[in-house]
């Protein structure tokens, strides 16, 4: 196949190739194991929604009022006449919906029909439903958060039984200045769907956005964002320039950003060196090196502070635990924070920013966001993770060998007793 987010090949029949997914989805349910009939994308995304009952229906996260206030506030309201200019004649024709999702897979709104949104709301595809891959298994809009690409979902290649009557294509939306996620637009009906243009039309009602949002932001050479959670060096975009930074200054930054009141060259000397020395005259040399690549108009003195706004991936993670929301979080988490260094304040900040996640993932005890938890770097070692993962799995669930598994492994490592490691009878 040309395109490998396309559900159909030309000339492929969508009766016959419903029935063969369809067997192959029952033999995943009944093995683990998918068959070559099967796309990539949608084999993987089926792995990652075993977990599911394939009989669930998606929960409503917000309702009322408290959805009101969420969707007037997020970036994508300013983009809904857009959306329902390039999108609204399919939404009323009678055939389709048009849905738009934030970038935990809630869906914001969903306009079409009123005859099609009734059948859409017996399967809760509804404003304020979780339609992300750990609460729906494979669908397009939570598929294309899951792996930031437009994608269509075909028939039976829904994890969850109830949504294989309908055909969906999305594409993510990102944030124009930070490229940060914000959600996805898209579009659901019927088997007609599975076709080059409804995939190529989500694709470019999505670029459509970004370019808008793009244009209505304010032209502020001001704002940088910074990239350093699951990288070694840094990445500082500001001005339409990406820059690379070395390991040293990729420290210097965070700790910077981490301290937008600003630091005296002692405080940082604290922060970035492990020994007793203060090393004043080599911290200047390199603060002054950093000054040259990020240029003399983003890095003050007397304190040493960034002047720019700044954003950064870290501080977005900790923002989203704030609000409550922790799989947005752990979305928004690809590692930890510049995992090689051992500069105090880094590692401290590092501890604060995987503790702080953790604890959020491990009180909510939700087997998807567990799993996704265990696997991250900071996570597969975690043996209370791991013990939170089998406490949460039912006994039937494909997974829960695996975690029962791990979490033994991980108890005899740390040389616990075995009678510990597991709060659950019959283990």
């Amino acid at each position: 196949m040309a395109d490998p987010w396309l559900a159909l090949e030309f000339g492929a029949d969508p009766a016959e190739r419903i029935a063969q997914i369809g067997a192959a989805h029952e033999a995943f349910l009944a093995a683990g194991t998918t068959s070559g009939r099967v796309r990539e994308v949608v084999a993987r995304s089926w792995e990652r929604s075993a977990l599911l009952d394939p009989e669930t229906t998606a929960p409503v996260d917000l309702a009322d009022d408290a959805l009101e206030t969420y969707r007037a506030a997020h970036p994508l309201a300013r983009v809904m006449p857009l959306f329902r200019d390039l999108l609204g004649g399919i939404a009323q024709d009678g055939a389709h919906l048009m849905a738009v999702c934030d970038a935990a897979g809630r869906l914001l709104w969903v306009e079409g029909h009123p005859g099609v949104l009734r059948h859409a709301e017996r399967m809760n595809f509804v404003p304020g439903a979780r339609w992300d891959e750990a609460h729906a298994g494979t669908n397009a809009p939570g598929t294309a958060l899951a792996v930031d690409h437009g994608v269509q979902i075909f028939a039976t290649e829904h994890f969850v039984r109830p949504v294989q009557r309908w055909t969906c294509a999305a594409a993510p939306i990102h944030d124009p200045a930070s490229g940060a996620l914000l959600g996805a637009v898209d579009i659901t009906g019927g088997d007609h769907l599975a076709n080059p243009q409804s995939l190529a039309l989500v694709r470019a009602t999505a670029r459509a956005a970004e370019a808008f949002l793009a244009g209505a932001a304010p032209a502020a050479p001001d704002v940088a964002y910074v990239s350093a959670l699951g990288r070694d060096e840094a990445e500082l975009r500001v001005g339409g320039r990406r820059i690379r930074l070395s390991r040293r200054h990729s420290e210097l930054l965070v700790l910077l950003v981490d301290h937008p009141e600003g630091r005296t060259g002692e405080q940082l000397g604290l922060d970035l060196y492990s020994d007793d020395r203060r090393h004043p005259v080599t911290l200047r040399a390199e603060l002054s090196r950093l000054r040259r690549v990020l240029g003399e108009e983003l890095l003050d003195s007397r304190p040493y502070r960034l002047r720019p706004a700044v954003r950064a991936d870290f501080r977005t993670v900790t923002e989203l635990l704030e609000r409550g929301d922790p799989a947005a979080a752990l979305r928004a988490y690809p590692g930890p924070l510049l995992p090689l260094s051992d500069a105090p304040g880094v590692a401290r900040l590092r501890r604060l920013v995987d503790g702080q996640l953790r604890a959020a993932v491990l009180a909510g005890a939700d087997p998807g966001l567990l799993t996704a938890w265990t696997a991250t770097a900071a996570g597969s070692d975690d043996l209370a993770a791991w013990q939170a993962l089998a406490r949460a799995l039912p006994p039937g669930a494909p997974r829960r060998p695996l975690a029962v598994a791990r979490a033994r492994q991980l108890a005899e490592e740390y040389a616990l007793p075995r009678a510990t490691f597991l709060q659950r009878p019959g283990n």
